[in-house]
Order: C-alpha cells, then structure tokens, then sequence
C-alpha cells in the first residue's frame, strides 16, 4: 500500500506563520507524499498563518485546514477526522530533513507491530539539545517509568491510539505524557530518526521550568486535574 493509505498527519497551530510554511513544505517534499492527507488544526487568531498554510496548499499532499485550540483538543479534532490505519502528530515548528523520513518511520512501527513511535528530537540551532538528550534518557527508561513521547513527534496505530482514549480535549497541559503513558512499554518504539524543532518554548520558558514539570507530570500522572491546567505554559 502506497503512504496515502496508510497515514494521517495531524498538525496543530496557531500564529505560526513561516513555521507551519516550512513544515508543509517539509512534507510535501517527502518521497511518496503524494495525495498524502495532512490536516491542519488552526488557531490562530490572525490571516498571516492561513496565507502561508494556503502557499503549500494544493502541490503534492492533501491539506485540509479544520478548528483548532490547545494542541490536546487541536489533535483531537484531526484525530476524529482520520480514517488511516496510522495517525502522526507533528508540531508546526518541527523540521524533517530525510525525505523518506515518513517511511522509514511508518515501516519500523509496521514492522515491529508498535502501538506508537517516537524519535530523537533535536533544534535547528543546536541549542539546549541536552535538554533533549535528557529527554531521550527518560524515554529509553520506558520500561520502568512508562512511555513518553514529546507531541511534536507521535506516530499511533490508529486502532491503538483510539483503544486508550486518544488525547483528552480538555487536557492543557503535558497531553503528550498524558496519553503515550497509558501504551503498553512493550508496544512502544524509540525509532532511530531524527527530527528537528526550535528552540523557542525553552528559550522562553526556561530549563529549570521545563525540567521541574517533567518530574511534576511524573508524580501527578494519575492526578487528571494537574493536566487540566496550563500552569503558565502557553504564556
């Protein structure tokens, strides 16, 4: 079966401008992406964004555009659009520089019968990656803390991904964490890819912030409150 068949990629955004450019273009240069279903969960709040998103409009993968939010409930409007037997999550800032990215990751989790990949995260600028060395840390400790995938890169088996509950709508915090802890360790896969972000919401936020609601989603991770608020995230 070609890629189309097979996958549905679920991007969330809002005001990303040139990012959600980039990406789409990223996307569209994948071998194989021909008529390949992108959805775009929009939020924001100005046209710029929607001008660039409607510039890699109509080249080689079908883009829709539908309602966004905060990226649980962004990603589960796409979620519930999808009717592909694999679902990929991708931020607007992430950057695929392999372009058979796509299926190489969509043959590892076929071949490994996985319920959800993730890959190593890497910036563009070469910042703060030992903040997402530590990351990779967290996740090859899987087996005893449970999976943990960061949002910006989550490949489901759609039957999977929909057998736990999919994303919360009402999440507003780690939704990431909150939905790849409840896949079993055993179906869950750390690929050998690489993807690339920015370096943003860490420069913003700071690495004692990121770090500390690490261990603090760790220990509330049965607390489904906790993941109901923002705690200043997205601001």
């Amino acid at each position: 079966m070609k890629l189309k068949d097979l996958l549905t990629i679920v991007i969330p955004c809002k005001d990303e401008n040139e990012n959600i450019k980039n990406i789409l273009s990223d996307i569209n240069n994948q071998n194989e992406s021909s008529g390949l279903n992108v959805i775009v969960a929009d939020a924001s709040e100005d046209y710029t964004t929607q001008h660039y998103i409607w510039s890699e409009t109509g080249k080689t993968a079908n883009i829709k555009v539908i309602e966004g939010g905060y990226p649980a409930k962004a990603r589960y409007n796409g979620a519930n659009l999808t009717n592909t037997q694999y679902i990929l999550f991708l931020d607007a800032d992430m950057r695929i520089q392999n372009k058979n990215f796509l299926l190489e990751i969509l043959n590892e989790i076929i071949e490994k019968d996985s319920d959800l990949l993730t890959c190593k995260v890497r910036t563009y600028d070469n910042r703060f990656n030992y903040v997402y060395k530590f990351f990779d840390v967290v996740q090859k400790l899987h087996i005893i803390t449970g999976p943990f995938a960061l949002g910006g890169i989550m490949l489901f088996k759609k039957t999977s991904y929909d057998k736990v509950g999919g994303f919360n709508p009402n999440d507003l915090f780690a939704e990431d964490y909150n939905l790849s802890r409840k896949i079993n360790s055993n179906k869950f896969l750390i690929s050998k890819q690489t993807i690339f972000t920015s370096s943003r919401r860490i420069e913003k936020k700071g690495i004692s912030y990121m770090l500390s609601m690490l261990v603090k989603s760790y220990f509330n991770r049965n607390n489904r409150k906790f993941f109901e608020k923002h705690h200043n995230y997205w601001l």
